[in-house]
């Protein structure tokens, strides 16, 4: 689900793509079955690479804000599917615009931009900051950023762009380098896994936590005129320091489990990013809450009590 379209009278309905498998236990422990009186969340069967779905939609739902964060949304697999990153991360950000558009409704439009537009750009960067991607997604990212500002512009929609750096937690996805390390710390510590795979050690990211930087985009719907805003904490840790305080949280030490796989190398780098959050802190009153080490620890914790319960879970299966 990477869409959640929001009505007045508090009701949510998320977009997902139909899938032989069920892709929804991210969502289980707030789901309920739409027959229920008090059921708030619902969801509908839609997908970026299919306009008439979207304004359908839509038009049903007639939603006063809607958040995009839909898309092809790993940077290093962008580069073997590059057009497929083009299209449901670029185009599909257009083909919700002008489902807007053609409502006629005055929806509050919120689209996820990515701080890997930014690319090679010296840090600190800001929403002035001259973008330079450096992969497929990245290029996708900003045709969906600049389409944003053209129907606010051109168009008149509520259109807001949240240029976010990296926000994590322990739901996070497993593919990704953070969620990659903090899983790996705890299995390892458990005696589950003994190797760790990585690429690049000294890339340096802005990571935040995703509680609060969804904060941030519900603050962006709520102001009275639609503009972009870069989102960050403004520190900049390298995948190093990552291991680092994950490890070292477990009195473990990284370089025993981890070794360096070509293949998680990105044909073009970025190297640093490290976000300028001063005008969402002055104009929309916001801050981060969480900082690198708790975060860090917060998504270790999880993990170890997450490989702890499937351990409790096998033995109680394998019982006679």
């Amino acid at each position: 689900m990477a869409e959640l379209l929001l009505s007045k009278n508090y009701q949510v309905y998320g977009i997902i793509r139909r899938s032989s498998s069920l892709n929804t236990s991210r969502i289980d422990h707030i789901y309920q079955d739409p027959h229920e009186p008090d059921a708030r969340l619902f969801l509908l069967y839609g997908d970026l690479n299919d306009g008439s779905s979207l304004n359908r939609i839509i038009r049903m739902v007639r939603p006063d804000e809607i958040y995009h964060l839909g898309s092809q949304s790993h940077v290093r697999v962008s580069f073997d599917i590059p057009e497929y990153a083009g299209d449901i991360t670029g185009l599909g950000t257009v083909r919700i615009l002008e489902a807007i558009r053609e409502s006629g409704l005055n929806t509050k439009f919120y689209n996820a931009s990515s701080s890997e537009m930014f690319g090679s750009a010296p840090p600190p960067q800001n929403e002035k900051t001259p973008f330079y991607p450096r992969s497929p997604y990245a290029a996708a990212k900003l045709y969906a950023h600049w389409m944003t500002v053209n129907y606010r512009e051109a168009v008149g929609l509520f259109a807001c762009n949240g240029i976010l750096f990296n926000h994590e937690s322990p739901r996070r996805g497993e593919t990704f380098v953070t969620r990659k390390v903090t899983k790996a710390a705890a299995r390892i510590k458990l005696g589950l896994q003994d190797k760790l795979y990585l690429g690049n050690l000294d890339a340096r990211r802005d990571w935040g936590y995703a509680p609060d930087y969804v904060q941030a985009m519900w603050l962006m719907l709520q102001q009275d005129r639609p503009d972009d805003y870069v989102v960050a904490t403004g520190e900049s840790h390298s995948v190093s320091e990552l291991l680092d305080e994950a490890f070292g949280y477990l009195d473990l030490d990284w370089n025993d489990y981890v070794s360096i796989d070509p293949r998680y190398y990105r044909p073009t780098e970025v190297d640093v990013l490290q976000g300028d959050a001063t005008k969402a802190r002055e104009r929309l009153g916001w801050a981060p809450t969480v900082q690198f080490k708790r975060l860090v620890r917060l998504m270790v914790d999880a993990d170890l009590a997450a490989e702890r319960r499937n351990l409790e879970s096998h033995f109680v299966h394998k019982a006679p």
